[in-house]
C-alpha cells in the first residue's frame, strides 16, 4: 500500500449505497486528511483517491494536473444545464469554467463539483473576449450553425476555450462573432440539436481523446 495514498476504508454496511464509513483503526497521517471525514465517513462524490481528503487538498492536487483547455458558458436564461456542464468540466479536468452574463447560475446539476473547479465570471461577451485575447487563448464556439465544422474533423487546439450556449437558442450572435472557429457534433436522427450538457461532454471528451496524457 502506498503510504502517501493509503487505501480508503471499505464501505460500512450502515452507510448509504455510496462512499465509505469512518476510517477503522489508526488514522493516516498528513495535512490532506479531514478529521471530520475520518471520524464520520466520506460520502462525497469523489474518486477513491480523494476519500477523506480536505476539499482544499483535493483542489490543490487537481491544480497540479489540470488540462490547458477552458470552458465558457453564456448565462442569460438561468439554464439548468450549466451545472451539468460544470460537472463535466470537473470530470474532464478543465482549467477553468467561465460564466458569461448573469453572475448567478443554476448549480443544481453541478452536484457540488463547483467546489473543486475554478469558476470565474464575465459580465459581457466583450469582457470575456477581451480576457481570451489578453491570455492568447483561441475561442472555439460549439453550435450547429452554418459553416460549423464537425468536431471529429475540426482543429481543437491544446490550449483553447470551448464556448457553449443556452439550451434552445444556442450561442448569441455576439458570442459566435467572438470565436475564431465554430464546431458542431454530427447527428444522425431527426432532432435539430442535442442537450446542451450532453454536447459539452462530447466536445470535452474529444479534446481529452486528442490531448490528455
Amino acid at each position: 500500500m502506498d503510504e502517501a495514498h493509503p487505501e480508503p476504508a471499505t464501505q460500512d454496511s450502515a452507510q448509504p449505497g455510496y462512499g465509505v464509513g469512518p476510517w477503522p483503526g489508526e488514522w493516516p497521517q498528513g495535512d490532506r486528511y479531514d478529521p471530520e471525514l475520518l471520524a464520520h465517513g466520506d460520502t462525497r462524490n469523489v474518486i477513491d483517491r480523494y476519500r477523506y481528503w480536505r476539499m482544499e487538498a483535493v483542489v490543490a492536487d487537481l491544480d497540479l494536473r489540470r488540462h490547458p483547455f477552458h470552458v465558457a458558458i453564456e448565462n442569460w436564461q438561468h439554464d439548468m444545464n450549466i451545472g451539468s456542464i460544470v460537472r463535466s468540466a470537473n470530470a474532464f479536468l478543465a482549467d477553468t469554467v467561465h460564466i458569461i452574463g448573469r453572475r448567478r447560475w443554476n448549480k443544481r446539476g453541478a452536484m457540488v463539483t463547483d467546489r473543486y473547479q475554478h469558476v470565474v465570471h464575465h459580465e459581457t461577451v466583450q469582457a470575456f473576449a477581451a480576457w481570451a485575447a489578453d491570455a492568447g487563448i483561441p475561442v472555439i464556439a460549439v453550435d450547429n450553425v452554418d459553416g460549423a465544422v464537425p468536431v471529429d474533423r475540426a482543429e481543437l487546439p491544446e490550449r483553447c476555450v470551448l464556448l457553449f450556449g443556452q439550451e434552445g437558442p444556442g450561442l448569441s450572435d455576439e458570442a459566435l462573432a467572438a470565436a475564431s472557429a465554430h464546431v458542431e457534433i454530427t447527428q444522425y436522427g431527426s432532432t435539430r440539436s442535442i442537450n446542451a450538457s450532453a454536447a459539452a461532454a462530447v466536445i470535452m471528451y474529444e479534446w481529452c481523446r486528442r490531448h490528455a496524457r
